[in-house]
């Protein structure tokens, strides 16, 4: 026996019955009782006579849902995170097709956690998928085409701790430094600055002050300029007959994110061959960060200037950027040596 009740959270009464050994909720778009109770009676009619409404309604088909919703993010995302989002939700939509699942209201939060069980990914990325499933589920409610989100109580399953970002002791250096080839003066900078991979690769001469040995540069998580001390080693390594505008490292550089990160891969699976093909444990390029962290904390550097000058952001102190800190920096960055 089919109901109208009203939602608190909507301002339309809804229609709700079973058929089928399934639970049928639906807005009815009248904000009048005596009119909800007209499309009610209009609803139970069809069931009756085997037109169940709900399946021939496009919109509540996963797959035109789908389609709906990719429409309407397109001029809400940027163009690479709208091809994200339909890559994660074009996945999951052909999970729930392989499972014969295809109303949109059939999806719950079981199906959900079985379909990230399914998934042969990393842990992140399983919550990246769970992220674009649940904002497109809420978007079905905000649009009252489904009743609640099942993908609110969904959890991505309990994995491994992984430790990409590893330390880098003496052995690696002296591996990746042997083997660098066109790389080395690349892997010179993330070792002896400890900046980010792509904050290096965007490095220009003009970022470089030669006089008073220190790089200015733009640190893009923080989205703020940083002054950190120039090591000799690095003055020495530099090319300083080149156009003030010219990148340090013409290969990487690119004013495209997506571009710059692409091309970031090269640097990381030369650096990762080599450990592979001596046995040694996996790493990324922030591995040279946490490599330089760790040198300095060796040296005696206090961990409040570390962090300073890591140019982390929650550091609530007085930076190592300053002329008196600044030099003791140098004298500490300039003390990190690889053993060949």
């Amino acid at each position: 026996m089919s109901t109208v009740f009203k939602r608190s959270s909507s301002k339309y009464y809804w229609y709700d019955t079973r058929y089928k050994g399934r639970r049928l909720r639906r807005s009815t778009k009248m904000t009048q009782r005596h009119l909800a109770k007209k499309v009610q009676q209009q609803w139970d009619v069809q069931l009756i006579l085997g037109e169940y409404p709900f399946a021939t309604a496009s919109v509540t088909r996963i797959d035109a849902y789908a389609f709906d919703y990719f429409k309407y993010l397109e001029s809400r995302m940027t163009r690479k995170m709208h091809r994200s989002a339909m890559g994660m939700i074009n996945r999951f939509t052909r999970y729930l097709k392989m499972r014969k699942i295809d109303m949109l209201d059939e999806i719950t939060t079981k199906v959900i956690n079985q379909y990230l069980d399914w998934l042969d990914v990393a842990a992140k990325t399983k919550r990246n998928h769970l992220g674009e499933i649940r904002r497109m589920l809420q978007h079905a409610v905000i649009e009252e085409v489904l009743f609640s989100n099942p993908g609110a109580h969904a959890k991505c399953p309990k994995g491994p701790k992984a430790n990409l970002h590893r330390d880098l002791d003496a052995i690696d250096l002296k591996l990746i430094f042997e083997h660098a080839d066109q790389w080395h003066l690349y892997y010179r900078f993330l070792y002896h600055t400890g900046l980010r991979a792509g904050d290096v690769a965007m490095l220009r001469l003009k970022n470089i002050d030669r006089k008073h040995q220190t790089i200015v540069s733009l640190v893009r998580k923080s989205r703020k300029v940083h002054e950190f001390p120039l090591p000799q080693i690095l003055n020495q390594a530099i090319d300083w007959g080149i156009d003030d505008d010219s990148p340090l490292f013409p290969t990487l550089y690119s004013l495209s994110e997506q571009t710059l990160n692409g091309k970031l891969k090269k640097p990381r699976k030369h650096m990762q061959a080599i450990l592979k093909a001596h046995e040694r444990p996996h790493a990324t390029l922030h591995s040279f960060r946490r490599a330089f962290n760790n040198a300095l904390r060796d040296l005696g550097l206090d961990i409040e200037d570390r962090k300073a000058l890591l140019a982390h952001a929650s550091v609530d102190t007085t930076l190592i950027y300053t002329s008196r800190n600044l030099e003791l920096a140098r004298h500490f960055v300039d003390q990190i040596t690889v053993t060949h």
